[in-house]
């Protein structure tokens, strides 16, 4: 895999991607249910009400989205090399061979690598 540096909302999202982020959470709500008893009904609503519908909701969209992009290009990056593999092994099979096998598996080969964006010149 590349070697890239994570932007903050990824190192973020990583580190709220485990148990106890949410369980920070958890002890926020824990914390906010007893405050009934001193706050007024209308503030005490208010307060976990603007929470959840806004800052948490758009909060766990993001976290969510950005854990399924970093899965859908894990699984692109392993599928590519999955399709490069193959037709690094379609070729040797291809060189192997001579005659009119080894031409429709060298375009076999060449068809593989154009469907999955490969270059000839682009190793896994």
């Amino acid at each position: 895999m590349s070697s890239h540096t994570s932007s903050p909302f990824d190192k973020f999202a990583t580190k709220a991607s485990r148990a106890p982020f949410f369980l920070y959470c958890l002890l926020l709500v824990v914390i906010w249910a007893p405050s009934i008893v001193w706050l007024p009904m209308e503030l005490w609503q208010l307060i976990i009400n603007t929470t959840t519908t806004t800052i948490i909701t758009f909060l766990m969209v993001a976290l969510l989205q950005n854990t399924e992009s970093r899965n859908d290009a894990a699984v692109q990056h392993k599928l590519n090399a999955l399709a490069d593999g193959l037709a690094d092994l379609m070729q040797h099979t291809a060189q192997q061979r001579h005659g009119p096998e080894s031409h429709g598996l060298d375009q076999s080969r060449r068809e593989l690598r154009r469907a999955v964006g490969l270059e000839d010149d682009e190793s896994a």
